[in-house]
């Protein structure tokens, strides 16, 4: 047998047993296909994926605590910011424009 010969015949052994790879990788994948839908596995790859973040996000919250606290509390005095502001101008006696409204009611008695 000539060098050509044999690697050919090296060649063909080869290209057989990738065949016999691919053919059985072929055979796993459909029977997993048909044990599992493909919407089935998309459903189950978006929960696990979906359950990653979450515990990420757990951990980063378990982490960061302060940071996560003070972020909550700026949200909150934020959206209520308006009624503590007037709150805060009933108690401390301020009108609309900033001046004291008991300077204004002595100046209107004076009057």
């Amino acid at each position: 047998m000539s060098p050509l010969e044999a690697r050919l015949a090296e060649d063909r052994q080869l290209r057989d047993a990738a065949l016999e790879v691919f053919s059985t990788d072929l055979r796993f994948i459909r029977q997993d296909l048909h044990a599992r839908s493909v919407g089935k596995r998309i459903t189950d790859r978006i929960g696990d994926s979906a359950m990653d973040i979450v515990d990420e996000a757990v951990d980063y919250a378990e982490a960061n605590r302060g940071s996560i606290a003070a972020a909550a509390v700026a949200i909150v005095l934020w959206f209520a910011r308006a009624p503590l502001l007037n709150g805060l101008s009933r108690i401390f006696g301020l009108d609309d424009d900033g001046e004291e409204q008991q300077g204004d009611e002595a100046r209107s008695h004076r009057d």
